[in-house]
């Protein structure tokens, strides 16, 4: 999900790079390459995956 979100991070500076636009003072393309990257080192870190493991039952 993380690597989903890094995407479509990425797409959006991109498009904002092109255009030559800025959302505001704070978010620019720099924010969101920053943002990106953050978002691809927590997925490859493993947060946010949903790994369950079995629970161990007893015979009775």
């Amino acid at each position: 999900m993380l690597a989903i979100i890094a995407a479509v991070i990425f797409g959006l500076a991109l498009l904002l790079d092109l255009a030559d636009a800025s959302l505001g003072s704070v978010v620019n393309g720099a924010t969101l390459i920053t943002a990106g990257l953050l978002c691809v080192a927590l997925h490859l870190a493993g947060v946010g995956t949903s790994v369950r493991r079995p629970a161990f039952r007893r015979r009775r």
